[in-house]
């Protein structure tokens, strides 16, 4: 992994994480794209690799970048990130799935029972947003199962540090449907974004690890 890229994602995000809370709103505009431009260029500078693994990562991380700027600007682009980062967890998907040979069902349990319960929790509060939400769910728990499938297949450090990409990845976006749609708590955003981060360098620090 580069230090110098890895460094300068994380001080960036240190720096967008605090101006969530303190401001100035300018330094979220900025930092926010900034820190998954540092994460893209970890992807971008690493290895060619086998097949269309990096092209594929690095279309997720692009789209992701996508989502979020439509997430921060000041009109509600919700359903614009929805799809940005639906189309990211396809690209994903696309990039853990050729490893994965002879799929397993047994992950696809606590996934989909995970996915199950989020969805019940979150639904009183989705309003029209019920179909696009529930589609959103089941494209990132499979997301999460091809990861967990490489891993499993695999073995490799880069798989390892993709599917636990995925999972971080499922753990802010509940974090983030809680936060909006359920009862929000302070620490949200710092633990929403914090995670989000994290998730997105495995991914693209994956594609130098083999």
């Amino acid at each position: 992994m580069p230090p110098t890229l890895t460094l300068l994602a994380a001080l960036s995000a240190v720096i967008h994480i605090r101006a969530e809370y303190r401001g100035p709103r300018w330094c979220v505009y900025i930092f926010k794209p900034l820190t998954m431009g540092f994460i893209v260029l970890i992807a971008v500078t690493g290895p060619p690799g086998p097949g269309a693994y990096r092209h594929l990562v690095i279309g997720g991380l692009l789209f992701s970048l996508a989502g979020d700027v439509f997430l921060m600007l000041p009109s509600d682009g919700f359903v614009a990130g929805l799809v940005a980062f639906l189309v990211a967890h396809l690209f994903y998907i696309a990039a853990f799935a050729p490893a994965a040979g002879a799929l397993q069902w047994w992950p696809v349990l606590p996934l989909a029972a995970y996915g199950v319960g989020i969805y019940r929790t979150l639904a009183p509060g989705l309003g029209k947003l019920k179909p696009p939400v529930l589609a959103y769910i089941a494209v990132i728990m499979v997301m999460a199962w091809m990861g967990w499938e490489q891993w499993l297949q695999a073995g490799r450090t880069g798989a390892l540090m993709a599917f636990a990409g995925a999972l971080l990845f499922v753990v802010s976006d509940t974090v983030l449907a809680l936060n909006r749609f359920g009862r929000g708590f302070k620490a949200a955003r710092a633990l929403n974004l914090s995670t989000y981060f994290a998730a997105q360098w495995l991914i693209a620090g994956s594609v130098r690890m083999g």
